[in-house]
């Protein structure tokens, strides 16, 4: 079944496999002065570095691999405007009414923003803005969504709720009670997406360098320093754009998150007679399951969906083979074309599952806004520091800004999901069950 399944041995994922276009970018050399500098060439890095450069600023983009190595070329593609956990009820409570309403105007824009800047510099990236469905794996799932899809709507968000009925025929799917989908949402190639954002920034004058990896970056009187093995760029402010990807640049950073290894498979095209069957709309569909189940297409009809993995040896083995056949299995594929792609990534994750931008000092900032809403939160996240980079005062950004606070027993703690994840399939087993 697997025997020719392409492994991320070296970083890469189906969609650096079939991405075109790629454009090398010379590494660092010699010392450089710009307004903006950005650690990371991921999509929150790549975005701020479009939107400040189309404000005038003199901005420079380090990135320690190239273009879309990290998470954001290791993703599913799924492009989501809202919260992994919070609906915006509870965002209102947690946050108060005025920050609350400002995060969420944020989200609710971001997967239009997302296709807009598609459409606007011709990007392309296979998107499909058809809608995302999150279907419900049980009556108690159904009653959560049904409330968050009216909440959304309340706001003036294109969120429908979903009968049985009405979601397998979008998704070909059976077994779901109902659900709701967000037609903003939809899917892309990220990798070419990345790329394109890359290429429109420096269209825009940003400065781009590959294989540039910052080893430290240090105050000085007039801004700040990023040193390099090859050279140094001089910066009135600094965003630190790494995300999970951050090594040992600022330790603090690695231990106020949860670092969760995702893992993501592609199978061979599916016959079109099959392919017929299932999301007939191109959407993508990530359900309510604790141990989340997600599918989708890519434009060449290969079936991806992803999953996490309890602690244990042979993981990069094992698991895409598991996930295989939970597709076979959710999607009543028996003669499930075998896998093609695999490959892993890691996501940051909050402890509250929010957004954040963390103050490291003056002028200094680190964005992060994964928890599985990567392509559209980051997106949207490099609009508004584009922002602060122009001179805007952090706390009036939209996001909650504050200095990092690290996690309490981290060390142990940063397994969490992974130790926790035979209970929650044991859980999602028993709510099918009720």
């Amino acid at each position: 079944m697997n025997a020719a399944i392409r492994q991320d041995a070296h970083g890469t994922s189906l969609w650096h496999a079939v991405s075109r276009s790629h454009r090398e970018r010379t590494p660092l050399h010699g010392e450089i002065d710009t307004d903006l500098a950005i650690v990371g060439g991921g999509f929150s890095g790549l975005s701020t570095a479009l939107h400040a450069a189309g404000k005038g600023l003199s901005v420079a983009v380090l990135e320690a691999e190239i273009i879309a190595w990290g998470a954001t070329g290791r993703n599913a593609g799924f492009v989501v405007p809202n919260f992994a956990k919070l609906d915006p009820d509870s965002i209102l409570a947690y946050l108060g009414p005025k920050r609350g309403e400002r995060l969420i105007d944020f989200a609710a824009s971001s997967a239009d923003l997302v296709f807009g800047l598609i459409r606007q510099h011709r990007i392309d990236c296979d998107a499909v803005q058809n809608g995302w469905i999150q279907p419900a794996h049980s009556p108690a799932a159904l009653e959560k969504v049904k409330s968050r899809a009216g909440q959304w709507a309340r706001r003036g968000r294109p969120a429908v709720t979903l009968d049985r009925r009405e979601v397998e025929a979008l998704t070909g799917a059976r077994g779901y009670v109902g659900g709701w989908m967000d037609r903003s949402g939809g899917v892309l190639n990220p990798v070419a997406y990345a790329r394109g954002l890359a290429d429109a920034a420096g269209s825009a004058g940003a400065r781009i360098f590959e294989r540039t990896r910052v080893t430290s970056v240090d105050r000085r009187a007039d801004g700040w320093a990023l040193k390099t093995p090859t050279g140094t760029v001089r910066a009135a402010r600094v965003l630190i754009a790494t995300n999970a990807y951050g090594g040992s640049l600022n330790p603090l950073l690695e231990r106020t998150y949860f670092p969760l290894k995702v893992f993501q498979i592609a199978t061979r095209p599916l016959p079109r007679d099959i392919r017929a069957r299932l999301l007939p709309g191109g959407q993508g569909v990530g359900d309510t399951r604790r141990n989340l189940f997600t599918f989708r297409f890519d434009a060449d009809n290969r079936l991806i969906s992803g999953g996490m993995h309890i602690l244990g040896a042979g993981a990069d083995t094992r698991v895409p083979q598991t996930i295989w056949r939970r597709l076979s299995t959710h999607l009543d594929l028996p003669d499930l074309p075998p896998l093609a792609y695999g490959w892993s990534g890691i996501a940051a994750v909050e402890p509250d599952f929010l957004p954040h931008l963390l103050d490291l000092g003056p002028g200094l900032i680190a964005g992060r806004a994964c928890n599985g809403r990567g392509i559209a939160m980051t997106t949207a996240m490099g609009k508004v520091l584009a922002d602060w980079g122009a001179g805007t005062d952090a706390r009036d950004l939209p996001l909650p800004f504050a200095p990092p606070a690290r996690i309490p027993f981290h060390a142990l703690l940063r397994h969490a999901p992974k130790m926790l994840l035979g209970w929650s399939m044991l859980r999602d087993r028993m709510d099918e069950k009720a």
